[in-house]
């Protein structure tokens, strides 16, 4: 069997191999995460759909643009646009504001506090829809029960709220309520959540940009690093746990250690430090359908 085009086998006779299908989950690492786009972008040009994605945080919200039918070009235009740009970002959070002090008062208008959904319908893509049903591909997003200290799997009715509650930042954003349950970031749980795609696809590839905390060792880090960098050492440890027991098809980690979880205005810089994902995806996937 020859390999075509686009590195998938064909048949001897040149009748095209059925192909494997392919499932991806998208994890958690806030700004990090826009190096998903590369992800989307290479199967975009493979012409792989996923047979069904899952996402925690910031891998809700780009699996829920993919699965909506956004292409990743689009999806890279508009976070370059509407989170890369300072003036659009201001713009985007001014018209969220509080009417008047008193809203703001009572509206808990301080950081630890922001309302996450209110920030979520000023920046997420017109283009993703209200509600899982609406979705052009399966979706699964991982969200943290915050008194029962388990994971709670969304995958029907409202979307927006499902996105909102796995990315409800502690320190960042006040706690959401989902499905009747006080809910919190889902990547503190379940950083990647792979193992919700066991069984749907004959590949599954999972995509970690938690990352680790970078800077000089000589220098004590801030209060802000030292309490996002000890999350992400938490979550590391909850990936090496979980590989213990399964490992994803293909696991990719794109370059984007020296990130902040916050660097969102950074988005041309992350996307260009990531980029080198792109290539490893194409071997990864080149090999892992040689294999069928």
């Amino acid at each position: 069997m020859e390999p075509d085009a686009k590195g998938l086998s064909t048949q001897s006779r040149g009748k095209p191999a059925s192909r494997p299908t392919v499932a991806v989950a998208f994890g958690g690492g806030g700004a990090r995460g826009l190096a998903h786009i590369h992800v989307i972008e290479v199967l975009d040009e493979l012409g792989i759909v996923p047979v069904a994605i899952s996402g925690s945080s910031i891998g809700a919200i780009m699996g829920a643009a993919m699965a909506a039918g956004m292409p990743g070009s689009e999806i890279r235009a508009f976070a370059l646009a509407a989170l890369g740009n300072r003036t659009e970002v201001l713009s985007r959070l001014w018209r969220i504001r509080p009417p008047s002090m008193r809203h703001m008062i009572s509206d808990r208008f301080r950081f630890g506090q922001f309302d996450i959904e209110r920030v979520l319908r000023a920046f997420l893509p017109e283009a993703i829809p209200p509600s899982f049903s609406d979705l052009a591909i399966p979706l699964k997003i991982v969200v943290t029960d915050y008194y029962a200290q388990t994971e709670i799997l969304c995958e029907e009715g409202d979307l927006l709220n499902a996105i909102a509650a796995s990315s409800a930042m502690p320190a960042v954003f006040r706690p959401v309520r989902c499905n009747g349950r006080i809910t919190i970031d889902g990547g503190l749980l379940d950083p990647i959540p792979f193992d919700h795609l066991k069984g749907l696809a004959d590949i599954v590839i999972a995509v970690d940009v938690v990352g680790v905390p970078d800077g000089d060792p000589a220098r004590f880090p801030t209060r802000m690093d030292s309490l996002f960098g000890a999350n992400q050492l938490m979550m590391q440890q909850i990936i090496a746990l979980k590989m213990r027991d399964a490992r994803p098809d293909i696991l990719l980690r794109p370059e984007i250690g020296r990130f902040r979880v916050l660097d969102f205005l950074k988005a041309g810089e992350i996307l260009a430090a990531s980029d080198g994902v792109r290539e490893e995806l194409r071997r990864k996937l080149e090999k892992a359908f040689a294999a069928f």
